[in-house]
């Protein structure tokens, strides 16, 4: 299982003050020495932390794959096709909103991401979308043409963190349904939200076989402020060994 390391709180303690530190750049290279297969960040209409700038340093400085989460919004498909990441995770974003809550609702927006989704492969940028774990999502992911969705474990971390093991295991069992389903689809399947040093192994342990990546970020950021990035990065990568 791969690991992609979501740089966007790096961003978020630098904006606190809009200064130049700490830069979601050097977090990007760090976290890329120490193993991560994938960086990931999420430019967000109202630039709460990452910038333009960020996006396009890391891309031409970082070697591993570059994840772009966004709104589906045409402002951000320019940009995304100007840029060229090497993926698009098209995600629900609302201002009001602390993080990403929630999948993107594929059914409802079929038409629409249908029309959306041209002229991301002939740039050779390949698409995700971050949806529940929902067996009529996956279906309308696969119809619109996606080549992959990202499964949103947020429920299955909530009910674990709570102590509510015997809920969070039907939950990853959702999760794995949906996945096997994806798969079937010949989609390729990631999953992320939520995820600490805690909740990873239970699940990992469940959809190693279903799931080929993790994307993590809140919970290796907080842990780099103690413990340095590096570490942070390979602590969780002995997670999915």
């Amino acid at each position: 299982m791969r690991l992609g390391v979501n740089i966007d709180h790096v961003a978020t303690l630098r904006q606190a003050r809009k200064t130049f530190e700490p830069s979601p750049l050097f977090a990007a290279l760090i976290a890329q020495q120490a193993g991560a297969h994938q960086i990931t960040l999420h430019l967000r209409e109202d630039r709460r932390h990452i910038q333009e700038e960020d996006l396009e340093l890391i891309k031409r400085a970082v070697h591993v794959p570059i994840n772009l989460e966004m709104a589906p919004r045409e402002d951000m498909k320019d940009i995304a096709l100007r840029v060229k990441p090497n993926r698009v995770t098209l995600v629900p974003e609302r201002r009001e909103e602390v993080t990403t809550e929630g999948g993107l609702d594929v059914v409802e927006l079929k038409e629409y991401l249908k029309e959306y989704l041209k002229g991301f492969g002939e740039a050779g940028i390949e698409v995700s979308l971050f949806i529940e774990a929902d067996g009529s999502q996956v279906e309308a992911s696969k119809e619109v043409g996606a080549d992959a969705v990202e499964l949103h474990t947020g429920a299955y971390a909530n009910l674990f963190n709570a102590h509510l093991i015997e809920e969070a295991k039907k939950e990853l069992l959702r999760l794995r349904q949906a996945g096997q389903r994806a798969r079937s689809l010949g989609l390729r399947v990631y999953a992320g939200h939520g995820l600490t040093y805690k909740n990873t192994p239970m699940l990992v342990e469940a959809l190693r076989d279903v799931v080929e990546e993790l994307n993590v970020g809140h919970s290796i950021v907080s842990n780099a402020l103690l413990w340095g990035m590096e570490r942070a990065v390979e602590e969780f990568l002995n997670l999915l060994l």
